[in-house]
């Protein structure tokens, strides 16, 4: 019984220990990531734990992580009290991609700065190619939609 119990914590543990943080940014901050991409694709899904297609399509976007030309960053517009919330949501899906908590008051402040065409709506995503060219949607995607314009915005 103490061998199952031992193993048991130590399976708990090292659940706790592999989930991915969440880091709380500023808008200056991701604007940072925006400019400054790090890899041939970056994307920028923009979600809430609140919004049922956006936790619908997360997998779709955690499975980008795979790809080396792309880094996925998963950016939580969450209500600024709900940080735990998303912290805990987070460690329960066991999410790869860099989760982003975007600790800001307004939408109306960066919305226009992500896409003059975001009408506020989530999901949106935002592609940054390495070229500088950007790219936004404002809808779900099915996972061979997103895989479709993933390989679009590749090539």
């Amino acid at each position: 019984m103490m061998k199952q119990l031992a193993l048991a914590l130590c399976i708990v543990a090292s659940i706790h220990l592999s989930a991915q943080e969440v880091e709380v940014v500023k808008f200056a901050d991701l604007q940072k990531k925006m400019l400054y991409t790090e890899a041939p694709l970056t994307v920028f899904n923009f979600w809430a734990t609140w919004c049922g297609p956006c936790i619908k399509e997360l997998p779709h976007f955690d499975s980008l992580e795979d790809n080396k030309n792309i880094k996925v960053y998963l950016v939580s517009i969450d209500f600024q009290s709900e940080l735990e919330r998303v912290k805990k949501f987070v460690a329960k899906k066991s999410l790869k991609s860099n989760v982003l908590f975007l600790d800001e008051k307004d939408p109306d402040d960066y919305m226009g700065k992500v896409s003059q065409e975001w009408s506020g709506a989530i999901p949106a995503t935002l592609f940054v190619t390495d070229l500088g060219k950007t790219y936004f949607h404002e809808k779900a995607f099915t996972k061979e939609e997103l895989e479709k314009t993933v390989e679009k915005y590749l090539n």
